[in-house]
């Protein structure tokens, strides 16, 4: 866990540049709150504030990042309002939040902005019951959370906007379907089924911290779309809670809301929430954990009892999300993950297309844009894949053979994106013989997607041609997916019949 956290590959140090980023933008934040006047409620509201907006927002293009967090005030004061007002009505009160959590669900459909607005709108409606906000609280709060939103702005687009370098981001559409169909339905139902249960036994522990299980039942939803993958990201997340707390015993207790220590200490957890979460969920728990401890000691209740609590109500959260996805209208793993394989294979056809044309000297073809789609779409195939991957899946045949489809797809990718750099030679030519092996590729794809055979690969292109030598590694690394992509009896894990319906690859 430490090595894929901290040697995992940072191109560009972009995860060490958003996670600065942060620290400054939170920061900073927080001290022009104090200097406003405002108390610590204020300060941790506006902290909050500023970290989701750092953090949530993920639309392609910073004209979008904009727009995005220019519009968070629209969900977040509503509802910062409504969780105030109803504080002392708890049956609304549970009411209005499991409405919440449903709509911020459902609100994916829209992309990473309507993403960014239900994070937002449901995290708003936490922090409110994090410091039991009350309608006399209104006025700070709404000032604390407008100034620490246009800070933060400030600092990602003002700043330090080293996204004005880098080209748009593709961000891969979520499978479709309608009604029941779609999966943003089905899991802002699960969720908000979920998010009840939480919410009811939540309030049996603890009249007064039963929230976290609510907002441990939303965060393991968050990023997920199947049954497998949510389970995994509960597992994370308990694990990353259970570490945490133990860290906390040894540093959150000892330091006891000390100002300077605390501030140290909560600018290395900010840190490590923006620098892991790209490649360790459980690691991310573990800061956003210490990080709660830290505020509840400034706040003057931290115990070992509250530690010992925050650990039960983070379980009943983890397990009213897997009873959810388990029983209420379960989305399986085999179908989310053969929707993205079979996207990533299009994607290589796609890419191998445009290197074909650039090579023939078109002057409009763009397989670099394909390259970054390809990665985002492998991207979702490992996390859809990882239940199967994971340490404590018990059926090793599926395990192997998941493994197997990772690394051809990861052969795959590393091929294209040597055809697309010799394509970007200005002195790169095109021949018959290229034409004749991207025509082979494209096939191969087709095979793989529509269930007939593939035909192997010929004999090893010369070194001197690098195209073609690309285009051969394609070739192998296709024709060897038939193998792990289907079932003994040869049917495709993915195919016209419908994404991987059966398959025994994935098929939890």
């Amino acid at each position: 866990m430490l090595k894929r956290v901290f040697m995992a590959p940072d191109p560009g140090r972009a995860r060490l540049r958003f996670a600065a980023r942060a620290v400054v933008g939170i920061g900073l934040a927080v001290v022009v709150c104090g200097l406003a006047g405002h108390s610590l409620v204020g300060a941790v509201t506006g902290g909050l504030a500023a970290l989701l907006a750092l953090f949530t927002v993920t639309d392609p293009t910073v004209r979008g990042q904009a727009v995005t967090t220019a519009l968070l005030p629209l969900v977040g004061l509503p509802v910062l309002a409504a969780a105030a007002e109803l504080h002392d009505q708890p049956l609304a009160r549970d009411l209005t939040f499991l409405a919440v959590v449903g709509a911020g669900v459902y609100a994916r459909r829209w992309g990473p902005r309507g993403h960014s607005l239900g994070v937002f709108a449901f995290m708003t409606f936490f922090v409110a019951q994090f410091l039991q906000a009350t309608p006399r609280h209104l006025p700070e709060l709404y000032a604390a959370l407008l100034l620490s939103l246009l800070i933060a702005f400030g600092v990602r687009f003002g700043l330090w906007c080293y996204e004005r370098r880098l080209p748009p981001a593709p961000v891969p559409a979520a499978p479709g379907g309608t009604g029941l169909a779609r999966i943003t339905t089905r899991q802002a139902v699960q969720a908000t089924a979920g998010a009840g249960f939480a919410l009811v036994v939540g309030q049996l522990i603890s009249g007064e911290r039963w929230y976290w299980a609510v907002g441990a039942t939303w965060w393991v939803f968050v990023n997920t779309t199947s049954r497998g993958e949510t389970l995994v990201r509960g597992f994370r997340r308990v694990l990353g809670t259970v570490i945490g707390i133990g860290l906390g015993l040894v540093i959150a207790l000892p330091v006891n809301g000390a100002p300077v220590p605390t501030a140290v200490i909560l600018a290395v957890c900010v840190f490590g929430i923006f620098y892991t979460a790209a490649v360790s969920y459980t690691w991310m728990m573990l800061c956003v954990t210490l990080l709660a401890e830290l505020l509840y000691g400034l706040l003057g209740v931290l115990d070992p009892a509250l530690l010992a609590l925050r650990l039960a109500e983070t379980g009943v959260g983890a397990l009213g999300a897997v009873l959810a996805v388990l029983f209420v209208l379960p989305v399986t793993t085999h179908a989310v993950t053969d929707a993205w394989i079979q996207r990533a294979l299009r994607c290589v056809h796609a890419a191998t297309a445009e290197a074909a044309a650039r090579l023939a000297g078109s002057t409009t073809a763009d397989p670099a844009s394909r390259v970054a789609e390809l990665e985002q779409l492998l991207g979702r195939v490992r996390l859809s894949v990882a239940p199967l991957v994971h340490p404590l899946n018990p059926m090793r045949g599926r395990k192997r053979r998941a493994r197997r489809v990772l690394a051809l797809l990861d052969d795959c990718a590393r091929e294209i994106r040597g055809l697309v750099a010799v394509a970007a030679d200005p002195v790169a030519s095109h021949d018959a013989r290229l034409a004749a092996a991207c025509w082979r590729v494209e096939a191969a794809v087709e095979a793989l997607t529509g269930g007939t055979d593939i035909t192997a690969p010929g004999e090893q292109p010369p070194a001197a041609d690098p195209a073609l030598a690309h285009l051969h590694g394609l070739e192998r690394a296709l024709a060897e997916l038939a193998t792990p992509l289907r079932r003994p009896s040869g049917s495709p894990l993915v195919g016209p019949g419908g994404p991987g319906a059966g398959s025994p690859l994935v098929g939890a």
